[in-house]
């Protein structure tokens, strides 16, 4: 066994977050009597994407985001809307939204057999907190780090230590960190000194400068590098 822990990010990399995106944002116009067509969906993305970006980097506060990316939204569809209540009816639908992506709740039982598993995210907790403890794979998780919560945020490496500290302070030799995201969940487990493992189901290129321990585009492939070999292979697994 190479690893006694495994950390994993949430959306993107357990949670389907592209669909639940979609599900909360069209409820939403629908609850404030807006009216949406399929153009605002790519729109949102870009704009949300970015907002986080822009909070990863200190660049702006968790709170703050929660409006402004849909004060944002309505000003580039030139609508007059409240992205304050649009905000909270948002969050309320997404935090409903459990979809997991394909193979998630296989490898978390798989892997809760034999490691202890926590979560480590940059979500928001009103979001996060109902979600999680509604879907199917909740109850396999030792700890919850939400970064709303703690009020430091993925890649800082005080976020990682705070987790180890809930922990127990394992080795980090015996510690694994899971994302889709290079810049917060990889970025911020090399910065903590863990091994990383690149979730990159689209076979995206590596814009970034941080190199990932290991680099895998399904989730079963976890089986291998955690409970495998002493030393399993390393780079991309295919």
């Amino acid at each position: 066994m190479r690893y006694d822990w495994v950390f994993f990010d949430a959306d993107g990399t357990l949670f389907d977050y592209d669909a639940g995106e979609a599900a909360a944002l069209e409820g939403a116009f629908t609850a404030c009597d807006l009216v949406f067509d399929a153009a605002i969906g790519p729109l949102y993305s870009a704009i949300n994407g970015a907002i986080w970006r822009e909070y990863e980097l200190g660049q702006i506060t968790q709170a703050e985001l929660k409006a402004e990316r849909f004060r944002r939204l309505f000003a580039e569809l030139g609508m007059t809307a409240d992205p304050e209540e649009f905000s909270r009816r948002y969050l309320e639908i997404l935090g409903r939204q459990t979809a997991l992506l394909d193979g998630a709740e296989e490898i978390v039982a798989a892997l809760a057999e034999d490691v202890d598993l926590l979560l480590i995210t940059n979500g928001l907790a009103g979001v996060q907190r109902p979600r999680f403890a509604a879907s199917t794979i909740g109850g396999f998780f030792a700890e919850i780090v939400i970064s709303e919560e703690v009020g430091i945020a993925k890649p800082d490496p005080a976020i990682f230590d705070l987790a180890f500290h809930r922990i127990g302070r394992p080795a980090k030799e015996r510690v694994l960190m899971v994302g889709d995201n290079l810049g917060s969940d990889i970025q911020g487990g090399v910065n903590h000194g863990i091994d990383t493992c690149w979730f990159n189901p689209s076979g995206a290129a590596n814009g970034h400068c941080v190199e990932p321990t290991f680099e895998i585009d399904r989730l079963e492939q976890l089986g291998d590098i955690v409970v495998g070999s002493p030393e399993p292979h390393r780079g991309r697994l295919r």
